[in-house]
């Protein structure tokens, strides 16, 4: 009997339901064939790259554990450059994104723009630029911070602001969860660490398979995909969350943590034997 651990460098509360919480190290020694490993390390509290520990995803795989959410997955979705590039790859929709950094001539863009971590997250140095001047500033007060410096960061075509965006959650290629999330009273992004609240939500069918299509074109096994409204009706997707945190608000019928462990098992075993997960 196998068990399904979470590889990652923190037991967070959607990491301990999701399976049994290892760091990349301790995953290495007690981790087997038959086993199977969720690759969960995020983006770093700096927003200068990825949580170290993604070589171990490589060599479990050499040894032959299943890997979901392997070392290229988690570095696409986490790398707002790489997603993009995945994304326009792959034909699905996204808001155009150009990389700037230090070393580089400033891009000539379309204003308004979002000026935003390569690698981010949490809504955090995310500034949105509707002149020139605003954009000028935006990369002149980036320059001391030490993601700006490292790696650069994008900037982004501003979908229009309407208060909400959809996350919806992809487990072994389908669709497990969803919310909406609502933006805080006079603010135009909807992060929950930045006030925005979770509301109930069941995607229509368009929102869906965007959804899926972005979780493939990243190579994804468990993902959230963040949806933004156009004015046409539609969705565009702004975002690919290689290791997005989710709470029962996000069930679909079936409760979420069961149906995203239920999902990943069916991607690795048609006929699923017995798998210890937590109590």
């Amino acid at each position: 009997m196998g068990i399904l651990a979470v590889v990652a460098t923190r037991t967070t509360a959607t990491n301990g339901r999701l399976g049994v919480v290892l760091p990349p190290a301790r995953a290495l020694a007690e981790l087997r064939p038959g086993d199977v490993a969720l690759g969960r390390l995020d983006v770093l509290p700096t927003l200068d790259g990825m949580e170290a520990g993604s070589w171990a995803l490589d060599l479990l795989e050499q040894r032959g554990v299943t890997v979901l959410n392997r070392r290229s997955s988690l570095a696409t979705a986490h790398d707002k450059l790489a997603t993009a590039e995945a994304l326009d790859r792959a034909g699905v929709p996204h808001p155009r994104t150009e990389h700037v950094a230090p070393w580089l001539p400033v891009p000539e863009v379309r204003l308004p723009v979002v000026l935003k971590p390569r690698f981010g997250s949490w809504g955090r140095d995310v500034t949105r630029c509707d002149t020139p001047r605003e954009l000028r500033e935006a990369l002149t007060g980036a320059r001391p911070l030490p993601w700006f410096g490292a790696t650069g960061g994008v900037v982004q075509a501003l979908v229009r602001p309407r208060g909400y965006d959809l996350r919806i959650l992809v487990a072994g290629g389908c669709v497990v969860g969803a919310v909406s999330r609502h933006a805080a009273p006079g603010e135009w992004r909807t992060n929950i660490a930045l006030g925005g609240r979770r509301v109930p939500a069941a995607p229509a069918r368009e929102a869906r398979e965007l959804a899926v299509a972005a979780a493939e074109a990243v190579g994804g096994d468990l993902v959230g995909v963040d949806l933004l409204p156009c004015g046409d009706g539609g969705w565009t997707v702004l975002e690919v969350n290689g290791a997005a945190d989710f709470t029962a608000a996000y069930s679909l019928g079936e409760e979420v943590f069961s149906a995203v462990r239920a999902a990943l098992l069916r991607r690795v075993r048609p006929d699923p034997e017995p798998v210890l997960t937590p109590a």
